[in-house]
């Protein structure tokens, strides 16, 4: 697989990522064999990017991938975790006592002695102008207790806000075929500033996929079930914060247009990965997955080849007819 440097960490990593959230069982039971099998087959499939948090199982998943990278000494393998939901979202709760903490938990969890990218996990808006903060994390850094750090997003505000510090090496971003507004400004300002993009939720929680309907029920402990309203986090974690008949309507025709352009030669989440990691300045795209042949054929969308100007005029034409009004402004 195609590989690029993620920013100012200065290291290589695969064009298609995994994303751990589901390994905590966040979105219903994952068994321990289960996540192990995933990370097996995403490991054997080329991806050597995990990206984690803390707060995903409680640490669960943390652990899960603690597991793996003991049991695989000789593998180069990054792990990105993330930092700062283990207490109320106030930004008085993001100093240096709480960072030690967390860090400190979070190294035990991997089980190694400096954390190759700790990202700040969507804290509040004024974190993002905090000067302590960031004095606080370049400390981390000169004591080797992590690498590089960088952080989670909501919105393209907190996002330009933390390209424009030093020593922030990556960012990571909501951009899918249901999220646009990133390509108009972070992704041009993260290339120019050196700072690696990596696009989170690249198959809008599924949707994307095309195997939802409008019926489909989802488990109880999963977000897309109990946060759809936004009353657990942020609703644009959720179907990338498009109403939920509307995001199928919209996949119904994301997977007309992958049929049409590329027969089943991709299949539909494969095109949506492929076409997040082609946007130029995207330095990954992480998807999750629930099984180790979902792990396998995401792993194989980052060798899809070039798009093209038609499958992306389509992807726009869907955004701007469906998707735009409920999120382009709120994000």
């Amino acid at each position: 697989m195609e590989k690029q440097v993620l920013g100012r960490t200065g290291r290589l990593v695969p064009v298609v990522g995994l994303g751990t959230w589901q390994l905590g069982a966040d979105w219903g039971e994952v068994s321990e064999a289960d996540a192990h099998a995933i990370l097996d087959a995403a490991f054997e499939s080329g991806v050597d990017f995990f990206d984690t948090a803390d707060v995903y199982g409680d640490g669960r998943s943390e652990q899960v991938i603690g597991a793996f990278l003991k049991n695989h000494p000789d593998a180069s393998i990054t792990v990105a975790t993330k930092m700062g939901r283990r207490m109320p979202q106030e930004p008085e709760n993001y100093v240096m006592d709480h960072f030690r903490e967390w860090t400190d938990r979070s190294r035990r969890n991997l089980g190694v002695d400096r954390l190759d990218l700790v990202q700040l996990h969507c804290p509040p808006t004024s974190v993002y102008s905090d000067d302590e903060v960031f004095d606080a994390l370049d400390t981390l850094v000169e004591e080797g207790v992590v690498a590089s750090y960088g952080v989670s997003v909501e919105t393209v505000g907190e996002a330009l806000t933390a390209i424009a510090r030093p020593n922030v090496a990556s960012v990571q971003i909501i951009l899918n075929a249901f999220r646009l507004k990133p390509l108009e400004e972070v992704v041009p300002a993260a290339s120019a500033a050196g700072v690696g993009i990596i696009a989170r939720v690249p198959l809008a929680s599924g949707l994307l996929s095309g195997k939802y309907t409008k019926d489909t029920v989802f488990a109880k402990e999963d977000h897309r079930n109990f946060n759809r309203d936004g009353s657990a986090f942020d609703v644009g974690e959720t179907f990338s914060g498009v109403p939920y008949e509307v995001g199928v309507e919209a996949a119904g025709r994301f997977t007309e247009l992958v049929r049409e352009t590329f027969g089943e030669s991709l299949t539909p989440a494969q095109a949506a990965i492929a076409w997040a990691w082609q946007q130029p300045g995207v330095s990954t795209v992480i998807p999750g997955a629930r099984s180790p042949e979902q792990a396998r054929s995401n792993a194989a969308a980052g060798e899809a080849g070039t798009l093209g100007p038609l499958f992306a005029s389509g992807v726009r034409e869907i955004y701007d007819e469906l998707v735009r009004e409920h999120v382009h402004d709120k994000w």
